[in-house]
């Protein structure tokens, strides 16, 4: 449309906005707000817990219901002690810490580029190694032998329900096991928003190959990740790759790969696709004392599977689905803010208006939004004039709007209004259901 015009808006402005918008139209607010909240927690208001919903059952559609060979499983959160032991988590998983001796202020020493505080300029401490999980006790009695930790990833309750799962799934390698869960890391620095916080869900999954096919696989999943973020609408040109360096590699890697997203706050891992090769299951099979090997019934030999790990942020997922799909347009004169999230994620999928209140116009608009609620999350709106009515659905990301007009009331048909374009169509009521699955549907 000749009409409008986009805005070009500062990266350093974009996450504040983001903020604004999230609080304002019930996506993402402070956890605890009304005691001041809480450093790095979040809570999801009701379209934030649609968004991460959809994101979820996206990715758990396109990783287990549309494929033959990944099974689901859900771990505890607490688990043996002895888990972080053999995964190297209680002796490795550390982050060095310096302290202001005057504002008492922590940071992680390598990020520091002096030896002063970057917020009052006091002097900082020797570094010292700050272990990230979160430790509790189990039981009534609080001493070592209780300890147990909120586990840092949701990757080892996998690991260790390997053959649990492999056995009564009948599952022959390769395959996968998929997993979403919350996860608990004590960040020292957490920060830009839902990027990086304390309690955070991930969806990962393992898939166990044979050790001489690592690369195939590891390729083969660097493919379908990549595309899996193109089909939820994330712009290409905002997404590259970043292979690990010998020195970057974690302990447990063969290879490593990260999808990096273009925030506001510059590129950022995503994701993470990784060749753990057979270090878990040697490491568990070692601690515990179980055999965790595979026997090939084809090759007729037993051995222990190579691990190729996607690993994605369901946060941070959503964080990148609200950062590339905000935009500001002027309209006629007019500022316009839209969430032009895919159909896919959208919290809300249509909302439903009667023009005005009266003529019969509510009976017929509320008739029409009960039919469709039951097969898509809808939205009832009769207040305000109906392009205000609109606006706010653009802020809220929601594709399509109805509108109940007095031609309805002659011929059944309503007005379907596209979020993007802003184009205006009529559609028969008995086909509103159809019409619209064939735009939202995963």
């Amino acid at each position: 449309m000749s009409e409008v015009q986009s805005v070009e808006i500062r990266p350093e402005e974009i996450m504040d906005k983001l903020v604004s918008l999230a609080k304002r139209r019930g996506f993402v607010f402070p956890s605890s707000e009304i005691y001041g909240g809480i450093a790095s927690c979040w809570d999801y208001g009701p379209l934030g817990v649609e968004l991460k919903r959809n994101i979820k059952d996206h990715w758990w559609k396109s990783m287990t219901q549309k494929r033959d060979d990944i099974e689901g499983v859900d771990a505890a959160i607490l688990m043996h002690p002895k888990v972080w032991e053999a995964s190297g988590h209680v002796e490795g998983f550390t982050d060095p810490l310096v302290d202001c001796k005057k504002c008492k202020l922590r940071f992680k020493a390598d990020e520091m580029d002096k030896d002063r505080c970057p917020n009052c300029g006091g002097e900082l401490t020797e570094p010292r190694q700050f272990n990230l999980m979160f430790k509790t006790f189990m039981g009534p009695v609080e001493d070592d032998s209780a300890v147990v930790y909120m586990r840092p990833e949701t990757a080892q309750g996998i690991y260790v329900n390997f053959l649990n799962v492999q056995g009564p799934s009948r599952q022959k390698i390769p395959f996968g096991i998929a997993q979403i869960g919350k996860a608990f890391r004590n960040e020292i620095s957490p920060g830009n928003f839902i990027f990086r916080s304390r309690e955070f869900e991930q969806m990962e999954m393992q898939y166990f190959v044979k050790p001489e096919e690592d690369e195939k696989w590891l390729q083969y999943w660097r493919g379908e990740r990549m595309q899996w973020y193109l089909d939820i609408g994330i712009r290409e040109e905002s997404l590259r790759w970043h292979q690990h360096t010998q020195e970057e590699l974690p302990h447990y890697a063969k290879a490593a790969y990260d999808i990096m997203y273009d925030f506001p706050f510059g590129w950022k891992e995503i994701e993470g696709i990784h060749n753990r090769t057979d270090y878990d299951l040697v490491q568990h099979k070692k601690f515990s004392g179980k055999d965790l090997s595979y026997f090939s019934t084809e090759e007729k030999k037993r051995f222990i599977p190579y691990i190729i790990e996607t690993s994605a942020g369901v946060d941070r997922t959503a964080l990148v689905c609200l950062a590339d799909a905000y935009h500001e347009e002027v309209v006629r004169d007019e500022k316009r803010v839209v969430l032009r999230l895919d159909p896919k994620i959208a919290p809300i999928k249509v909302a439903v208006f009667p023009l005005v209140k009266r003529d019969g116009m509510p009976e017929v608009a509320l008739k029409i939004y009960h039919e469709l609620k039951v097969h898509f999350k809808c939205f009832y709106d009769e207040s305000a004039a109906v392009g205000r009515r609109y606006r706010r659905m653009d802020e809220a990301g929601t594709p399509y709007c109805l509108t109940i007009d007095s031609q309805t009331l002659e011929d059944e048909t309503v007005t379907v209004r596209e979020r993007d374009s802003m184009l205006q169509t009529r559609e028969k009521i008995p086909d509103l259901v159809r019409v619209i699955e064939q735009k939202v549907r995963f």
